[in-house]
């Protein structure tokens, strides 16, 4: 029923090449050497360690799969979560010991050091190191993140400072030391073998706080906030506001709402306030709410206020961080973007 040519042999093909059988490997793709597997568990830590993601992402079937498409290796599996932790740490001590030595040729540093509270309710002391190279560039980094237990009392806050400087052998070298101008932090800073310099914008922070607690924007602010919190909490509301800024050709935005120990956030809730203007009365008018929106006289107000706290905002961004630094003797703390209210 089939015809056969028998002047070809039975392994060559009409066009007269040989036919080969597909081997495993050409199926599968070959195995990656013991030097790229051992790069790629290297990089899967650093990943971890610096995207702060948990330790078991290694078992995720959709990690594996990625990294068998791109080596094109089918039978690859990922490192284990004991081998995973086992290189952080050697990342880790790699990178302090570079650090040590840096700080070992700096002759004067300075530090920064704030205590705060994680999502998880626990209490941490990070600090920072700031020095200048023989290159006369800046240079800041995290000496340490750690958990504490004790109360934040002044000799135990002393305690742990000095304690940092001399894990790091760096208690000669230390200048000066900026914190907030929280109360433990002064009383603090009388127990410590250097300078405490208070940081500059927390300072001003404060000062606005502090300024525009009964003043004459203390009822317009608390529209505001009453304002933004209605939307908040209410999701069909939000979704309605969505909805009206689409039919006024305006972008999506979430409005803000000021905490006291967010920076620039009452600027933030006036701005998100004064744009959305019209979309927010019409839902609030629509729903006929007991919820009242700023008068015109009082969005007036709110545009002087704007504009005297857009300057605080330039003051207490990172651009402004080298100028601390001089002013200060130490880097200055920049603006917390973390859900947990802390300032940072």
């Amino acid at each position: 029923m089939h015809t056969v040519d028998a002047s070809k042999s039975p392994t060559q093909t009409n066009s007269g090449g040989r036919l080969r059988q597909t081997t495993l490997d050409a199926a599968c793709g070959r195995t990656i050497d013991k030097q790229k597997k051992d790069k790629l568990t290297n990089a899967i830590a650093k990943w971890v360690a610096t995207n702060c993601r948990p330790i078991s992402i290694v078992e995720d079937v959709g990690l594996k799969n990625v990294i068998r498409i791109a080596t094109n290796d089918c039978t690859y599996e990922p490192p284990p979560r004991r081998t995973i932790a086992r290189k952080i740490h050697e990342l880790y001590e790699k990178e302090r010991t570079i650090k040590a030595t840096a700080l070992q040729r700096a002759p004067t540093i300075a530090l920064t050091g704030d205590y705060w509270t994680s999502l998880g309710n626990h209490n941490y002391l990070g600090v920072t190191v700031h020095y200048i190279d023989e290159q006369w560039e800046l240079n800041s980094h995290a000496l340490t993140v750690m958990k504490t237990q004790e109360r934040h009392f002044a000799e135990t806050c002393a305690e742990h400072f000095i304690h940092v400087a001399q894990q790091w052998n760096v208690s000669n070298k230390v200048s000066t030391l900026s914190t907030d101008s929280a109360r433990n932090m002064i009383a603090a800073a009388r127990h410590l073998p250097f300078e405490h310099v208070p940081c500059f914008t927390h300072s001003l922070q404060r000062s606005v706080t502090v300024s525009l607690h009964n003043s004459v924007f203390d009822n317009i602010l608390a529209k505001c906030r009453e304002v933004v919190g209605h939307f908040k909490h209410s999701p069909a509301s939000a979704a309605e506001l969505e909805q009206k800024k689409i039919e006024l050709g305006q972008k999506k935005e979430s409005l803000i709402q000021d905490i006291p120990t967010r920076w620039n956030s009452t600027l933030d809730m006036i701005k998100g306030v004064r744009r959305n203007e019209q979309p927010l009365r019409d839902v609030l008018t629509t729903h006929n709410t007991k919820i009242a929106m700023p008068t015109t006289a009082e969005m007036d107000k709110l545009q002087r206020l704007e504009m005297l706290l857009e300057p605080c905002r330039y003051v207490t961004t990172s651009g402004w961080r080298k100028i601390c630094f001089m002013l200060c003797g130490s880097a200055c703390f920049l603006p917390s973007l973390s859900g947990d209210g802390e300032l940072r």
